[in-house]
């Protein structure tokens, strides 16, 4: 058993990012497809902040939601302030 529950390729709850509210998220929530490649600071509860490779998935005027992978490899989901992207 590795502690890791049945998705030992994503990030535990309790080690992912934060993700904003969805009042901070704000509308019109917008899909990008395909995924656009970028570098994203995303901020974790128990790590602090982390600049990790990303793809962003959807965007609204304030915030992005990117799909990012973990320094251990597990992949994770967030929503974070458009500030915080950068396109790789």
């Amino acid at each position: 058993m590795t502690g890791e529950g049945r998705h030992p390729d994503r990030v535990p709850l309790h080690e992912g990012a934060l993700s904003l509210p969805p009042a901070a998220v704000g509308q019109p929530v917008r899909p990008l497809d395909p995924p656009v490649p970028v570098l994203v600071w995303v901020p974790r509860a128990r790590f602090g902040w982390a600049r990790l490779e990303a793809v962003a998935t959807a965007y609204t005027p304030t915030a992005g939601h990117v799909r990012y992978r973990d320094e251990h490899g597990r992949e994770g989901v967030a929503w974070v302030w458009a500030g915080a992207i950068t396109r790789r």
